[in-house]
This record gives structure tokens, C-alpha cells and sequence, in this order.
């Protein structure tokens, strides 16, 4: 069995260093000149860090990774914490890997440097795809071809392969924007942040802060309404910069850190968050989606690149089994990872659309009730020997992606979500 994959960003990295490990016949296409990475942060919780310890980055990632002590819900005027859940020494006796924080660029190096090259073709943009009963073929703009037996899109949120073959509906603008930057640790050494992971909810306004590349770096990331003009400018696109302007007013009332950081911060890059309908199906005969392709999620959850790690381990030990039997159709294995992922990926991001409302609210009634709900999650299941650990948290760290792709993952399956 050849397999063809589109795409060597994390997910398809990851997918191609799977395949490699169980002997597989495959090629990755990348469109760019070469493997890097703009300055965004990531956080890869232990239901993926345990997948890429088992292809080997264990080492790499307790270097450049950052363990944070605990997650802090903070008041956005005063930065007082309103709730602290556990993570780094908890997250590892309970999962059995640990929480990091991480720079995509560091991500993408380790996996690059793992990458056959032998498998690997750069400069390789992909046009169109098509299939028949024998093979997938996939068109580049070079005019060059490439047959497989089946083709994987890991091709991203603008995925060619998913809005040639699947029709998707188009993206819905979410009516916000996102902002991020990246300060050098030093830089801020004033502003007193320690190295947790810290979410300020306020009005119509939110920001994500937290440390990455071994400490050096403090990255962070903003989302609010932003003026109608800004959003009518906004792409879906991180590589757009913009000044610090809008954000300096809308973050006008807020407490130090948040303030700190932009006025800290020196290229400042936005995008416009947009959502998706679920599809139906991630598979077409011998084509197949995975992460972002199939599943774009918004990013309240941070696991959108957690997911595409998820996807390619079940995905790869699918194509693994199998290409055990010859005379097995290769459609089947896509067909299981399509039942064994689809419903997972999709509760999240319909969960990651149902927060966008909440991280956002207004109402101080409604504030106050959301508060007293979330800590009292984490009152119980301090109560309940798990540590002052969410049910969201348990429900989405418990995930074993071997165990699913053996079809015995019934622990988080039995779990109740939040």
C-alpha cells in the first residue's frame, strides 16, 4: 500500500514519522520551500505528548517544552485568581505524561529533523486530486503526478483536497478576531508573570498567557470583537500583522499583565476566527482528511493541533493493520479511522463553538454563575481523589490513541463530558 499525504505541518509530520516507524510505503507533499514555523505558541496536553514520546520526542520536548504548575482563571481588572486547577505534577501521576507549553517553531524542528527526506518532496503544492478503482492520483502545479493507494489531506484549514472533493459549507466569521504576540522573557521580567497557564475572560474580550522555548519566550493570545472595520479587513490568516492601536483601547480597565504584554510585544500578528459546520464524512473513497482538513476547530480549548496528533496515530495504526492483508481493501482502513476519530474531533469543536459565548460574557450574573460553576467542577473532583482536575480536563486528557485504534479506548468513552 502507498499512501500519499498532503501536508507536513504537526499533523501530517506526525502521521509521516507513524508511518515510518511501522514500515509503511508513503510520500509527503509539502507546498513550501522548506519546514518552519511563524512565532506561535502551542500547548500539547498529555493525550498528545504520550503519542509524540512513543514516535521519540520525549527529550526534545522536556527541553524546549514548559511544565506549567497549574491553569489560573483570572479576574481581568484585578488579575486576582478567581480559579486554579492542577496541572503539571497531577497531570503526570493521573495521565502519565505531562502538560507542556511549547513554540511551534521548536515543535516543527524536532519533527523535521525526524522526517525521511527520502519521503519527503518540498516545493510540492498540490492542485487537485482524483481516484478510480485503482489508485488516487494527485496533480501538482508543476504539472507532475503522484499515484498512492490512498491519499491523506493534511493539508490544513485552507485544505484544496477538503473543498475539492467534500463541498464543504463555507466558513462562517465568528464576529471575532484574534491577536498574538511574543515577548522575550527577560523583557518582562518586571511584570512579575509566573509560568502557569493563565486564561482572563472579560467583556467581549479574552487573552491566553504562557511561557514557551524552555522559559525564554512568553507568548500570548487575544481575542475580542475588535471594530467592525478591523473585521472586515481581517483574513483567516496569521501571517497578517497590524498595529497595537485597537487592542491598546479595547484592553483600556485591565489588569497589568495583559497591557504589559502588547505594549512589550514587537510584531504583532492578527487573524479573523471563523467557524465551520461539522462534515459528514471525512472519507471518499481511497481520500481521506485529518486535523485541521477535517475538523477545524475554534481555539477555546487549545487542542486543535492535539487532535491532528490524535488523528495521526489512530490514522497511521489503521493503515498499518490494514496493509496486514493484501488482498484487503484499502478503503477500509480509512472507513475505521473515520469511526474511530470523527466523533471525538466533532464533540470538540461543537464545545469549542458553545465556549466562544462564555469565554466572552458581559452579564455580571451570568460571570458569577460561570465562575461558581467551574469551581465547584474542581471542588469535586478534589473531593473525589482526582485532584482538583475538570471533568473537561479528565475527559479530554484520559485519551489513549493506541488504545483507540485497537478499539479498547472505552475509558473516556465512558467518561462524562462537561
Amino acid at each position: 500500500m502507498r499512501i500519499i499525504v498532503t501536508g507536513a505541518g504537526i499533523g501530517g509530520s506526525v502521521l509521516a514519522l507513524a508511518l515510518e516507524q511501522a514500515g509503511m510505503d508513503y510520500l509527503v507533499l509539502e507546498q513550501a520551500p522548506g519546514l518552519a514555523e511563524v512565532g506561535a505558541g502551542i500547548q500539547l496536553s498529555p493525550n498528545g505528548v504520550r503519542i509524540l514520546d512513543w514516535l521519540g520526542l520525549g527529550d526534545d520536548l522536556a527541553r524546549f517544552g514548559v511544565e506549567p504548575g497549574g491553569h489560573q482563571l483570572k479576574d481581568w481588572q484585578s488579575g486576582d485568581i478567581v480559579l486554579e486547577t492542577p496541572l503539571k505534577a497531577v497531570v503526570r501521576e493521573t495521565f502519565g505524561a505531562p502538560y507542556y507549553h511549547a513554540h511551534r517553531a521548536d515543535l516543527i524542528d524536532a519533527l523535521a529533523t525526524r522526517l525521511n527526506p527520502d519521503r519527503l518532496r518540498l516545493n510540492a503544492k498540490v492542485v487537485s486530486v482524483s481516484q478510480d478503482d485503482t489508485g488516487v492520483t494527485a496533480v501538482l502545479e508543476d504539472g507532475s503526478r503522484e499515484v498512492g493507494d490512498v491519499l491523506i489531506a493534511a493539508d490544513g484549514i485552507h485544505s484544496v483536497v477538503r473543498n475539492q472533493i467534500f463541498n464543504p459549507a463555507p466558513p462562517r466569521p465568528s464576529g471575532y478576531v484574534a491577536w498574538r504576540g511574543m515577548v522575550e522573557a527577560e523583557r518582562a521580567a518586571h511584570l512579575g508573570i509566573e509560568k502557569q497557564s493563565v486564561a482572563v475572560m472579560g467583556p467581549r474580550q479574552s487573552i491566553v498567557i504562557y511561557y514557551v522555548s524552555g522559559g525564554a519566550k512568553i507568548n500570548w493570545v487575544a481575542i475580542g470583537a475588535g471594530t467592525e472595520e478591523l473585521r472586515g479587513e481581517m483574513r483567516e490568516s496569521w501571517s497578517q500583522t497590524t498595529t497595537k492601536a485597537d487592542l491598546r483601547k479595547s484592553f483600556e480597565g485591565w489588569y497589568a499583565h495583559p497591557r504589559g504584554l502588547v505594549e512589550l510585544t514587537d510584531e504583532l500578528f492578527v487573524t479573523a476566527l471563523h467557524d465551520r459546520e461539522p462534515l459528514g464524512s471525512w472519507i471518499d473513497g481511497r481520500i481521506a482528511l485529518m486535523g485541521d482538513a477535517a475538523h477545524a476547530m475554534l481555539p477555546y480549548h487549545a487542542q486543535g493541533a492535539v487532535q491532528s496528533i490524535e488523528d495521526a496515530w489512530v490514522l497511521a495504526r489503521c493503515l498499518q493493520i490494514g496493509a496486514a492483508d493484501p488482498t484487503a481493501d484499502p478503503t477500509a482502513a480509512l472507513l475505521k479511522y473515520e469511526s474511530l476519530r470523527k466523533d471525538r474531533a466533532q464533540r470538540l469543536q461543537l464545545h469549542s463553538r458553545n465556549a466562544e459565548r462564555w469565554y466572552h460574557l458581559e452579564d455580571k450574573d451570568e460571570i458569577a454563575r460561570r465562575n461558581a460553576r467551574l469551581a465547584a467542577h474542581a471542588k469535586n473532583s478534589a473531593q473525589n481523589g482526582r485532584g482538583g482536575l475538570t471533568p473537561q480536563q479528565i475527559w479530554l486528557f484520559t485519551y489513549d490513541a493506541e488504545k483507540a485504534a485497537l478499539g479498547t479506548d472505552d475509558d473516556w468513552r465512558a467518561l462524562r463530558e462537561w
